[in-house]
């Protein structure tokens, strides 16, 4: 090994003598080289190799580069490139394969050597490590179009790109993206023919020995790869998506009319086809140029413009009425109306058209409760208080076992001071499953908490308690505490606390807000503390390290506290505590000893 070692080290010497010799390294630059080449290199000779140490291999050497690069424009030296940065290049490439050999299914590796070499323009070597990557990873499309991608914009090989999407289509028949990409590759060749058939014309060139063919030019091929794909992937969202493809290039009128008409056919009952038709509407448009219209008559126009949308999708939604169709032409209403504008007649339309549309797919009854949110916020927003509190009722009508739904009409009335929220939240209780309460019970005794008396509260907070499921109540027990401290004192919250500690389940938090409501105290007792800690340890002594270490500082640091706790509270502590926690405890009760904790 040691003999393969200092021969790959010899073969640096030329280099380094020529980067000695040219000024952009000094000698003593040059052996820190060597002393770090060395190091790397007996890192990649083990028997047991190690992908870091080919990726810190690589980045030596990538950085080595770029630091000749910087030095060499601060010079202004250009010279004996061969002799230099090829041979660190071809060293970087070596590497590369070593390590993809090694570790074939890395694909991320595979990627960095394909940017390195996009880097330094090695566009022979990128062709090879594509080849390679593809023939180990031909189970994934997107690999196959990076590669297509570089052969067409690159290397401007339309062949070659044609050729690799065919193979990877052999691969994976029914890859929509794949085909979307070929289809894209295909324009974008045309395309270029049509460019440079236009700039030989204007030159007034021969094009005798150029071989333009009209069916390339005007998309053809675009069009056998769309009829192909079509017959594979059924989807509307393709169609679309080849559509909008189709829409980047000027030339191909015919083929978005055929694409169109199949999306027609095939896809006549699909909510998206009727959306893309609606908003097609918008950049039909006028014909005429509108840079020297008045603003008045472009506000006309584009009302004209969304009426003809809406036109549309009024027939969309008698044709197809579904709840999606119903999503698809709010959607739309409501892009318009959060678009901006100076015209206040405009803006109003909007919203008249957009509260319209809500009330129609209300009364059919196909508005889903995400979209019943969104219109009791454009009634919010709109200052339509009566209207929000009417659709609110009608949203817990229709969906009476959403928690989320009646959370929204409890806000709205709670936002508008309206009665009968207390009537509400019974209403809401009774319908929705006590599994799901716990966000309704705790809307209700905060709003309570601000509107009726302590001892209405109080009522509140225990029907809770006793109304949540145990893993809820958890969560209202700490609520419960913390209000009882807030507004009653410290007597009536230890009163409370005791009383609480009857019924499980608690949580750490319930324990240690009593714990801080002690410390809070003036004469802040030791003993409370003792039985809180001993509480909470009973609960989560087992789980939990800083719990203890906290017990632990108490006693140290209270004024009343007993030191010599300390030890036996360590003994039980690892008694209790499971598996890796006890050395987690260990190593922190070490560091509260040497004052680090």
């Amino acid at each position: 090994m040691a003999e393969r070692i200092e021969q790959r080290l010899e073969d640096r010497i030329p280099e380094l003598e020529q980067l000695e010799r040219v000024g952009l390294f000094t000698r003593k630059e040059i052996r820190a080289v060597l002393r770090k080449a060395s190091a790397l290199e007996y890192k990649i000779q083990r028997r047991a190799l190690r992908k870091e140490d080919f990726i810190n291999y690589i980045q030596y050497e990538v950085n080595l580069l770029e630091l000749i690069k910087k030095r060499r424009a601060r010079i202004g030296y250009s010279f004996k490139k061969d002799e230099i940065e090829y041979s660190i290049l071809h060293r970087v490439h070596s590497l590369f394969n070593r390590a993809t050999g090694k570790w074939k299914d890395d694909v991320q590796l595979w990627l960095s050597h394909v940017a390195f070499c996009k880097q330094w323009n090695a566009k022979h070597q990128l062709s090879k490590v594509f080849s390679t990557m593809l023939a180990i990873h031909s189970n994934k499309p997107a690999l196959w179009i990076m590669a297509a991608k570089w052969e067409m914009e690159t290397r401007l090989s339309s062949e070659s790109a044609r050729h690799l999407f065919l193979r990877a289509l052999r691969f994976h028949p029914d890859c929509p993206k794949l085909y979307q990409e070929y289809f894209r590759m295909e324009l974008m060749n045309a395309e270029k023919q049509r460019k440079e058939k236009k700039e030989f014309e204007q030159a007034k060139m021969d094009l005798g020995e150029f071989n333009y063919s009209e069916e390339i030019l005007n998309g053809e091929m675009a069009r056998i790869v769309y009829r192909e794909a079509s017959q594979k992937i059924k989807g509307v969202e393709f169609q679309l998506a080849v559509l909008s493809i189709a829409k980047l290039f000027d030339f191909t009128q015919d083929l978005q009319k055929e694409i169109l008409e199949s999306l027609q056919a095939t896809h006549a009952d699909d909510p998206l086809t009727w959306d893309y038709m609606a908003r097609r509407e918008l950049e039909l448009g006028s014909l005429q140029p509108t840079e020297h219209c008045s603003k008045q008559k472009k506000v006309s126009e584009m009302a004209q413009r969304e009426e003809r949308c809406c036109a549309v999708f009024d027939e969309a939604v008698r044709a197809v009425p579904t709840e999606d169709m119903w999503k698809c032409y709010i959607t739309f209403c409501l892009e318009r109306y959060n678009r901006k504008t100076n015209s206040k007649e405009l803006k109003q339309k909007r919203l008249e058209r957009t509260l319209s549309v809500f009330s129609k797919a209300h009364e059919s009854s196909l508005l889903s409760e995400a979209l019943y949110k969104q219109w009791l916020q454009l009634l919010l927003d709109s200052n339509l208080s009566e209207k929000a509190v009417e659709v609110a009722e009608a949203a817990s009508r229709h969906f009476s076992q959403s928690v989320e739904t009646w959370q929204m009409r409890l806000q709205v009335l709670i936002q508008l001071k309206r009665d009968g929220v207390t009537q509400c939240f019974e209403e809401a209780i009774k319908h929705v499953k006590s599994k799901g309460t716990l966000p309704l019970w705790t809307l209700w005794v905060e709003w309570s908490e601000a509107t009726n008396s302590k001892e209405d509260t109080e009522a509140l907070y225990q029907r809770s308690i006793h109304a949540t499921t145990p893993a809820q109540s958890v969560t209202m027990k700490e609520m419960y505490l913390d209000w009882t401290y807030r507004n009653c004192g410290y007597k009536k919250v230890k009163r409370l606390f005791t009383s609480l500690c009857e019924n499980r389940p608690f949580s750490l938090d319930f324990f240690r807000k009593m714990i801080q409501i002690e410390k809070e105290q003036e004469s802040c007792k030791m003993l409370h503390l003792r039985e809180y800690y001993e509480r909470a340890l009973r609960e989560f002594g087992s789980t939990n390290t800083d719990l203890w270490l906290d017990y632990i500082k108490e006693e140290l640091s209270h004024p009343h506290g007993k030191p010599e706790n300390c030890g036996s509270i360590h003994w039980r502590a690892m008694k209790m505590l499971q598996g890796d926690l006890v050395e987690d405890f260990v190593s922190k009760y070490t560091l509260l000893q040497t004052g680090h904790l």
